[in-house]
């Protein structure tokens, strides 16, 4: 890889860990370091959300989309859009006055406020769990980038070089690293997106007329999937905005309500259309490439025998000049980092205040939580180096925690009467089914995703307990 190339990705890499060593020295207690002192303006963590929630895992996985299906795949965002409006209007006006008043950290703190100790610690499991597997599927998908843009590297170092970085500036700088450095990062994926990844590759690979050319036309139709698959993708992702950790964390640090609710209109609008149709654009210009025989050099003669998600740093890495490249791949490691940072922090929170259960005024809980996220991390390198999938690894993680929390969250939020024993049984069968139908591979009718079974299971068990 030329030199220039090398020394645009070291920079950024340098200005990202100084971001994070920075606020290192700013945070003076665990309500800075998870809620970033609760004084956040609506900019900043509007673009955090949306770096959060699409960032590293949905662009490559949508670049793998665009690969196999064309405009179509950005339907899978739309439910992002979705998602962020609903629960700015039905979510944020029910935890953040509550999350203020009462200090609150995380998300399962709120239920231990609506359902008691018990029903605190499973939700944190569960979004632990949850949020150590989104971790890896982030680290895996800046792995995958390097691999096919670097040739020196194999798939395990890339996974190494991308994990350390990630974790060490998450470790010492807490939420504040974390929303600051979305917003540079995000700035940095906008730019090379638009002025370099996308114009490039469109006039390198001969324009609107190639594109006719080779690619099908049900590719360039929004209506190339079935009822079901968008069905799947709303059931496994709306949902997330009511449970996610994550998000409880970025409403906790908005000053106030008003603040918050803009934030997420914010990350509605650049989640559906800006970063969907962004994200499939290049993932159709990569297979362009392909079916040009762009990769043939690499070892991908036939379309066929590529694995969908590799074709876009492919691409990067056979049309951009020297400089240009680094620019880019600066871009979508920016837009990985951006989420791993937070799914690492909101699992180190889970672990720390609701399993461990780690006070504030402890001396030593900035110190505690920076080991735990720092070992939390570690693991998530090591589950990411046994997976394949990007997009398989995080949309079961999503998967997982919404068949376990969305219908206690619900109760919690509309729910007169507090029913604990329900809340526990519905999370932990909701959860669980949802992991054992997907490893059995058990198929459900209709072609659904089996996160179906599991928040049915979850709704059921609500209703029927009586405490």
């Amino acid at each position: 890889m030329p030199i220039l190339d090398i020394l645009v990705f070291v920079i950024y890499l340098i200005l990202v860990l100084g971001i994070g060593f920075y606020f290192y020295r700013k945070n003076k207690n665990t309500n800075d370091y998870y809620v970033g002192g609760r004084n956040m303006g609506s900019l900043h963590v509007g673009l955090s959300v949306v770096a959060t929630d699409v960032g590293g895992g949905f662009s490559i996985g949508l670049g793998g989309l665009g690969f196999i299906m064309g405009l179509s795949g950005s339907w899978m965002l739309f439910t992002g859009l979705i998602g962020a409006w609903l629960s700015a209007v039905l979510l944020i006006p029910k935890v953040i006055e509550k999350g203020h008043r009462f200090q609150f950290l995380t998300f399962p703190q709120l239920l231990k406020e609506n359902y008691g100790v018990t029903v605190a610690l499973v939700a944190g499991i569960i979004s632990f769990i949850g949020y150590l597997g989104f971790t890896s599927s982030q680290l895996l998908a800046g792995a995958k980038l390097a691999v096919g843009t670097f040739p020196e590297l194999d798939l395990l170092h890339a996974l190494y070089i991308m994990g350390a970085v990630a974790v060490v500036y998450t470790v010492f700088g807490g939420i504040k690293a974390v929303i600051y450095t979305d917003t540079f990062q995000w700035a940095i994926l906008m730019i090379g997106l638009i002025f370099v990844g996308i114009p490039i590759a469109y006039f390198k690979l001969g324009g609107w007329e190639a594109m006719q050319a080779v690619l099908p036309s049900e590719f360039f139709s929004l209506t190339n999937l079935s009822w079901v698959q968008f069905a799947n993708w709303f059931i496994t992702i709306v949902p997330i905005w009511f449970v996610g950790m994550t998000l409880y964390q970025r409403i906790y640090a908005c000053k106030d309500e008003k603040t918050a609710k803009k934030a997420w209109y914010i990350a509605g609008l650049f989640e559906w259309p800006v970063m969907a149709f962004m994200g499939i654009a290049l993932g159709l210009l990569a297979r362009v490439g392909a079916e040009q025989g762009l990769f043939i050099a690499d070892g991908f003669a036939e379309v066929a025998a590529m694995d969908p998600e590799i074709g876009l740093p492919l691409l990067l890495k056979n049309i951009l000049p020297a400089g240009l490249m680094g620019l880019m791949m600066a871009a979508y490691f920016s837009a990985i980092m951006s989420t791993a940072d937070s799914c690492l922090l909101a699992s180190s929170g889970n672990f720390v205040t609701d399993i461990l259960g780690l006070k504030e005024n402890n001396p030593k809980a900035i110190l505690i939580s920076q080991i735990i996220t720092f070992l939390i991390g570690f693991t998530a390198v090591l589950i990411a180096s046994y997976m394949t999938s990007v997009l398989d690894l995080m949309l079961l993680s999503y998967a997982f925690m919404v068949s376990g929390l969305l219908v206690p969250v619900l109760g919690m939020l509309w729910s007169k009467k507090k029913k604990p024993l329900a809340a526990i049984l519905s999370m932990l069968f909701g959860g669980f089914s949802t992991l054992l139908l997907t490893f059995l591979e058990i198929e459900i009718p209709f072609g659904f995703d089996p996160i179906l079974a599991g928040v049915l299971i979850s709704l059921l068990l609500y209703l029927t307990v009586k405490k």
